[in-house]
């Protein structure tokens, strides 16, 4: 296997980690230790489970899951995700560009921290637009990878420098929820690994000429690495965390675990843990404007009546659809990446309560719906083939995740309307 080929793995890995998942790991550290390890690992092959089915649905069906939708669920659903998708990628962008204002200002300060923030967040928006509309896939992806190699060495290098104890860390791997800490269990277990960039991973693939279920090693491999990856970036926060007293929510606790570890290692600490966070946030915003006007221009096109295809008689998919190669050149696709880029920046002036709220419930619904769809659609021999219908391990794996996120749709719902 090719160095390259790692890379979809890698992408939808590094698009999903960003400033929440962060957030959320190193305040659990703080709350409670690093007795919730073992939640940042299943929560990484939580994630894994849900891509392993979309990429062997989109292998042995030849249609994204989102054309699947369409086909086998109806409009309904599609005009539904549509509206979801437009609020995701507003709140989203500005939670991004904010971030990425955030840590540039921390890195690079103006003398007015407000007007550093926004001017930071703007370029960050511009700078990244133009590099995925010019630079190309290949370019994207090396960009992509250097920030992958800083996040990655700048967060384990700290989570290392604080020494934790090895025999806490055994401890944290044992499955037990302690006292208290069943909201940040589910926050761990939810944060991993993104929410709607998990989609991403089909187009990605596609664009590598992966086509059919001869490819399915090839992707089992690059999220195993990926998503490995992930789980234990959310393990070193947690470790991280757990040596620190951190309080309160958004980016600007980056900004105070980054002076708590100013004093607990000292200023070469602080700019390297610094490092780390641009680097996360930086590539979560390119990610997310890189993949998400694939969505945008493969929900549309579903807009038209769906195209047949026939199983043979063992149950395999005779004809298929080009996936996502053309997608990126439609007219869609670049209105909404300009979109994406500039409509949310009016959120660098402030937030907007009522549109967070919206974008809480309805994100909470999201995980459990594509759990739910994937353990259906995957089990239909009439839709995926007989070669691609999961087995009892696949079944076992959407199960749990399905259960998993209810309950945490569940938490979220009667936290945010109770």
């Amino acid at each position: 296997m090719r160095t390259r080929d790692l890379l979809p793995g890698l992408l939808v890995a590094a698009t999903g980690v960003g400033a929440g998942d962060l957030v959320t790991a190193s305040l659990a550290g703080s709350e409670l230790g690093t007795s919730l390890l073992w939640a940042a690992l299943l929560g990484g092959a939580l994630k894994f489970a849900l891509n392993e089915g979309l990429a062997r649905w989109q292998l042995a069906s030849g249609r994204t899951l989102l054309a699947g939708w369409t086909e086998h669920l109806g409009a309904p659903v599609r005009l539904a995700f549509l509206a979801y998708l437009v609020l995701w990628s507003f709140v989203v962008g500005g939670a991004l560009v904010s971030a990425c204002g955030v840590a540039g200002q921390a890195l690079l300060p103006f003398d007015d921290a407000h007007l550093g923030r926004i001017a930071w967040g703007v370029a960050h928006a511009l700078v990244g637009l133009a590099l995925v509309r010019r630079g190309g896939l290949r370019s994207f992806e090396r960009v992509m990878a250097a920030c992958i190699a800083l996040m990655t060495l700048t967060v384990f290098a700290t989570a290392l420098a604080t020494r934790p104890d090895p025999g806490e860390l055994v401890a944290g791997l044992v499955p037990h929820v302690p006292a208290g800490g069943a909201g940040w269990t589910l926050g761990v277990l939810g944060g991993v690994g993104g929410t709607v960039t998990l989609l991403g991973y089909g187009y990605w693939i596609a664009e590598h000429g992966r086509d059919d279920l001869l490819a399915l090693r090839t992707c089992r491999v690059d999220l195993a690495v990926g998503y490995a990856l992930t789980a234990l970036f959310g393990a070193a926060m947690i470790v991280i965390g757990a040596r620190l007293h951190l309080g309160g929510s958004g980016a600007g606790v980056a900004l105070a675990l980054a002076d708590e570890l100013s004093a607990v290692l000292g200023a070469p600490g602080r700019w390297i843990f610094l490092l780390g966070f641009w680097s996360a946030v930086a590539s979560s915003l390119l990610g997310v404007l890189q993949v998400v006007p694939y969505l945008f221009a493969d929900t549309l096109r579903g807009a038209g009546a769906p195209r047949s295809r026939r199983i043979d008689a063992s149950g395999d998919a005779l004809a298929r659809e080009p996936c996502a190669r053309d997608l990126s050149r439609t007219r869609v696709y670049r209105v909404s990446q300009v979109l994406l880029a500039l409509a949310p920046l009016p959120l660098l002036l402030g937030t907007v309560r009522q549109v967070a709220l919206v974008y809480a419930v309805a994100g909470a619904l999201f995980m459990p719906f594509l759990a739910g769809t994937l353990l259906v659609m995957t089990n239909r021999p009439a839709w995926i083939g007989e070669r691609g219908r999961s087995g009892r391990l696949a079944n076992g794996a959407l199960l749990l995740t399905l259960l998993l996120f209810l309950w945490q749709a569940a938490a979220e719902l009667l936290a945010r309307l109770g």
